[in-house]
């Protein structure tokens, strides 16, 4: 096996040991990236000098018998809407080229202080808003199991590079499915924590978030293994000042000695925006339940279209804020491909809600926090939810632009991605299925706030199950062998 190949635990335990060195691991990536990035395009930077050089520092702090972090010596990418001082924060638009951050996230901290080197960042779209990575700044990632296909979005660069083997933890952002849809997409795992577990900031420091950044945007891991995704995690959520939010590491919900209840949502059977799911997503979702009953697991599936609800609610309350807010910046600094999915967003948004008052707004929110209510009730008698990631396989890539009708659809397919931040649970993405030549159908496992451990412990049965696994060789692996000739 390469270096390169190696997971981030068995890195970190081989760099720990002096078995290999930081500097032999990062310049194995970085040899890595340069056969692979240019035509799969996930990283929009590559530190090579600055990386080479962190990573022989961390090979001297051992040699010297100082503390190494749990990530030390190991490679990560950063996704390029997160701030880190001295480097642009473009969020994938040319005109942002000289916003220069002051300050590192810390989101993106917590790694470097466990360790970490920075070998690049990750591509995303434009304003890190769109299921697909694609912009006319950064140009498209491309998906490593079907060039055909979107890689998922916005954290597609991060997915993307873990799959290929462009280091093996990435950092992402997921304001409605940016980690968990990519994740699945390109073949690895996704995390999206809950709420105030990871301190992270999501913007400038010195303005104001919008109300639904601040209450949806988490931040984490992306890793090849669901073990490396634990350990992603557990580096990421050390405390932070700058993030009010983030709770101490204390009175967690404690782990049931039993195997968990899990309740199978495959469609919420609403109209519109409350969603819906194809034939092919609800029996990817329905191998992966039979896999955890054979491991034990008392699996059943039920109706509840609560998260029907929550998924429209999370278009009517982001929509309204971001059409006050964005509208004029993307007519000003928009690509034109990205316009015209903003364009087509809110038509489907004006269509579904109409004139949105301040009465309706408020209402919104209240109704978010009896969801809430609900789900919490509802997890009480299964700690663990299994659903589809999306409610359809990967579209291809341009269809979310192609017209008033597909966006409308795609939209609606997209609930299980836009309910859980609406109801601020913990959830992982993960492929489940995959038809030769083509990209994996994922799934998504929804824990109790703070039950992260229980999530992973039954990400790791489908994991397990599926036989899906990566790097990805672009060389030789289904349609991936057409990614290099793109180049």
């Amino acid at each position: 096996m390469e270096i390169w190949e190696m997971s981030a635990a068995e890195v970190a335990r081989l760099i720990r040991t002096r078995a290999v060195s930081s500097f032999e691991v990062t310049r194995a990536v970085i040899d890595r990236i340069g056969d692979v990035n240019p035509a799969a395009n996930a990283l929009v930077e590559v530190r090579e000098d600055e990386a080479l050089d962190a990573a022989a520092k961390a090979d001297a702090r051992l040699r010297h018998g100082r503390p190494a972090g749990p990530l030390h010596g190991v490679p990560v990418t950063f996704k390029v809407n997160t701030n880190v001082a001295g480097l642009p924060t473009t969020e994938g638009v040319a005109a942002y080229v000289g916003r220069v951050a002051t300050e590192t996230d810390p989101q993106a901290a917590s790694w470097l202080a466990a360790g970490a080197v920075l070998v690049g960042r990750t591509n995303c779209p434009p304003f890190a808003t769109r299921w697909t990575t694609e912009g006319d700044f950064y140009g498209a990632t491309v998906n490593p199991w079907d060039p055909a296909v979107t890689p998922g979005g916005s954290s597609g660069g991060a997915a993307a590079a873990v799959a290929l083997g462009m280091g093996a933890l990435a950092q992402g952002s997921d304001i409605g499915g940016s980690i968990r849809y990519p994740a699945a997409c390109c073949g690895v795992a996704g995390l999206r924590p809950t709420p105030g577990r990871v301190p992270a900031w999501a913007g400038s420091p010195s303005h104001d978030p919008p109300m639904a950044v601040q209450a949806f945007v988490e931040q984490g891991p992306l890793a090849r293994t669901v073990a490396d995704v634990r350990l992603g995690l557990r580096a990421m959520e050390a405390y932070d000042a700058r993030d009010p939010r983030a709770v101490a590491l204390t009175g967690r919900i404690p782990a049931s000695s039993e195997r968990a209840r899990v309740a199978v949502v495959t469609d919420p059977g609403g109209p519109g925006l409350r969603g819906s799911s194809t034939a092919e997503a609800v029996a990817a979702t329905r191998t992966a339940a039979s896999w955890l009953a054979d491991a034990g697991y008392q699996v059943e599936e039920v109706e509840q279209p609560l998260f029907g609800e929550a998924a429209r609610l999370w278009w009517l309350l982001a929509l309204t804020e971001f059409g006050l807010g964005m509208t004029a910046e993307v007519e000003r600094v928009g690509d034109p491909g990205f316009r015209t999915f903003f364009d087509l967003m809110f038509a489907v948004y004006r269509d579904e809600f109409g004139d949105v008052d301040l009465t309706g707004f408020a209402a919104g929110w209240a109704r978010r926090g009896m969801l809430r209510r609900q789900l919490s009730e509802f997890a009480d008698r299964y700690p663990l939810i299994l659903t589809p990631v999306s409610g359809e396989a990967p579209f291809a890539m341009g269809a979310d632009a192609e017209s008033v009708e597909r966006t409308a659809e795609l939209m609606g397919r997209q609930w299980p991605l836009m309910s859980v931040p609406v109801l601020g649970f913990p959830a992982l993405g993960l492929p489940a299925t995959a038809k030769p030549g083509a990209a994996p159908i994922g799934v998504q496992v929804i824990g109790r706030p703070f039950a992260e451990d229980a999530v992973f412990t039954a990400a790791e049965v489908i994991e397990a199950r599926s036989g899906i696994t990566t790097p990805v060789d672009p060389s030789s692996h289904g349609k991936s062998s057409d990614v290099l000739a793109l180049g």
